[in-house]
């Protein structure tokens, strides 16, 4: 099983939906597991909290209803469901309730917990191949706790700049 995680960041992107659908057909035979992120819908969250101090049990469970909803998106936008792509269940992943966590993380985490062969991270910017996953958190090009969760795995850690593909798709 392959875990691939899609940025929010890619939410805005025109190719996301054909993109998207070869980037899973590639993948096959492999079960594939989706994990969205949050995008513009977590980004209201953020706000919410700055504004109201909603606090980090109330924002993580609104966040995670917010990844939630970007499923129903993905979902509708490859067009297509199977036995070998699925979503799987974002409340029940073990995870700090902080803005330190974001998608990147809870991926990472179900990807732990159920023994993925490798873990994809589509992204809208690039990770060097070789950075240390601490250097990529200060950098933010994956979030703070990422290099905690992934301490250890046993699967590898693929990162891709989905935009750049999209951008090159005609």
């Amino acid at each position: 099983m392959i875990v691939v995680k899609v940025g929010g960041s890619l939410y805005d992107h025109p190719r996301l939906g054909p993109g998207l659908r070869a980037h899973l057909d590639s993948l096959a035979p492999a079960e594939v597991w989706l994990v969205p992120g949050g995008g513009d819908v977590v980004e209201a969250v953020r706000t919410l909290d700055r504004v109201h101090a909603l606090g980090d049990d109330a924002c993580h469970a609104l966040a995670v209803r917010g990844m939630e909803l970007a499923g129903e998106f993905l979902h509708e936008l490859i067009g297509f469901g199977s036995d070998r792509v699925s979503f799987p269940a974002l409340d029940l992943c073990a995870v700090p309730h902080s803005w330190d966590v974001t998608s990147d993380s809870i991926a990472a985490r179900i990807a732990r917990d159920h023994s993925a062969e490798r873990l994809v991270l589509l992204k809208s910017v690039d990770v060097p191949a070789g950075v240390p996953w601490a250097a990529a958190a200060e950098n933010g090009w994956v979030d703070r706790y990422f290099p905690t969760v992934i301490a250890g795995a046993a699967f590898p850690v693929e990162v891709v700049n989905f935009r750049r593909v999209l951008d090159a798709l005609p």
